[in-house]
């Protein structure tokens, strides 16, 4: 976890996966429908990112129109649903905005998120993440997926860059 306060004035993007990291568990209906359970803190974080003009992406293995719509409903433009390779999802948003990697901060939960964490300026993880996953992370959160972790990284940021709950 070196230098992560420092990192956090140089973050010009988040990039987020949704299923242990805004949710915590998924819950089958009886239609085959997915339904997730996120916090409102950390939809709070994210429309206040938006707002402040970072760019915001979501890159997630679940295909749940649920899904675009909360991100949608946030300001989120970029969302990759069922994503198997999610660096070559990563590359090709960071290649869109033409944005160095490493002023991109990255939260993921588990195996599939190995390598754009890897690949990103800020590598987080919530604290219930795979022990993979903690270990080429720059930060841990407190906070377990679906319990503030999103709103944890945002805020950091926010505040490092002075644009945290003005009055």
């Amino acid at each position: 976890m070196d230098n992560f306060k420092e990192r956090l004035k140089d973050i010009k993007a988040f990039v987020f996966d949704v299923d242990g990291v805004f949710s915590d568990n998924v819950i089958l209906s009886t239609d085959g429908d997915l339904m997730r359970f996120m916090n409102v803190k950390d939809g709070f974080a994210v429309k206040t990112a938006v707002d402040e003009g970072f760019i915001v992406c979501i890159i997630t293995g679940g295909n749940s129109e649920s899904v675009r719509q909360r991100f949608n409903g946030l300001g989120v433009n970029d969302i990759y649903l069922a994503s198997h390779n999610k660096i070559e999802d990563y590359k090709d948003f960071y290649m869109k905005y033409e944005i160095d990697p490493k002023s991109i901060l990255y939260m993921g939960d588990d195996i599939p998120d190995y390598e754009p964490l890897k690949a990103s300026g800020l590598a987080t993880c919530p604290n219930d993440a795979v022990e993979e996953i903690q270990n080429v992370s720059h930060y841990i959160s407190d906070k377990k997926a679906g319990q503030g972790c999103v709103r944890d990284v945002i805020e950091q940021v926010l505040r490092a860059q002075g644009k945290w709950f003005k009055f």
